[in-house]
């Protein structure tokens, strides 16, 4: 019963959120210097390679995760996949790591965040093979890992489950958007500002579209971690996302 539920969401978002055209994109393909192409892919390595055997062992103790997994990264992509042109050479939209994040841990979802960006970049236009590497890095490690640690955070506070959910995903999506300015400004420095110019004018520029869509992304998290909640708790506690007395 979980199974289907969990593919009916799936089924039903995809349906919602769909792209009807492939234009937009994250930082797009040739257009970041290459020193700076491999210079993000080499960070993002060892994040990969650590989430990868971190989902190997979730599976190995609990084979069921693979549904749960595998819902959180279609996520990922369906929302990632959403684009509101911004800044030349990029686009803005929500990302949808930080459900992932705050169920697996933000190393999980530096693999699936890959995995989402290279179909993105395959058979959507969206993105790009050589950018691989800073998209990854902004929106598949920073991203994850302050909605990861911010939902931790506000929970030793003891906020509400919807409170932390919240505000995890909506500044993981906003930090994502600050690393991609930071990405931009390193590799196009302003003439007469230099680089601190130049990320000001991306942040400013991102700020008018990524902020009422880091909202509704923090919105629509909450609302799929209830729904998990109601159908997959014994899961969410044995992850230890939520308490026994929830």
């Amino acid at each position: 019963m979980k199974k289907k539920y969990q593919v009916a969401l799936g089924v039903f978002l995809a349906l919602i959120f769909m792209p009807k055209n492939a234009y937009a994109m994250h930082i797009m393909e040739g257009f970041l210097p290459p020193i700076w192409c491999i210079a993000w892919g080499t960070i993002c390595i060892p994040f990969v390679v650590v989430g990868y055997f971190s989902i190997k062992e979730k599976v190995k103790v609990n084979p069921k995760l693979k549904m749960l997994i595998a819902m959180v990264g279609a996520f990922a992509f369906v929302l990632s996949a959403l684009k509101i042109p911004s800044v030349t050479g990029s686009c803005s939209h929500p990302t949808g790591v930080g459900l992932g994040a705050i169920l697996f841990g933000p190393t999980v979802m530096s693999v699936l965040g890959l995995i989402v960006l290279i179909f993105q970049a395959l058979l959507l236009a969206h993105g790009g093979i050589t950018t691989l590497g800073a998209n990854t890095f902004s929106m598949a490690v920073v991203g994850p890992l302050v909605s990861y640690f911010l939902y931790k955070l506000l929970r030793k506070l003891n906020l509400s489950l919807s409170v932390s959910v919240f505000s995890a995903a909506m500044l993981g999506d906003l930090m994502t958007y600050i690393t991609t300015s930071f990405q931009l400004a390193l590799a196009f420095p302003d003439r007469i500002g230099g680089f601190v110019a130049s990320l000001i004018k991306f942040m400013s520029i991102f700020a008018l579209t990524q902020l009422p869509l880091a909202i509704s992304e923090g919105i629509l998290t909450v609302i799929v971690f209830n729904l998990l909640t109601n159908y997959n708790k014994e899961e969410l506690k044995e992850l230890k996302v939520i308490s026994e007395e929830v």
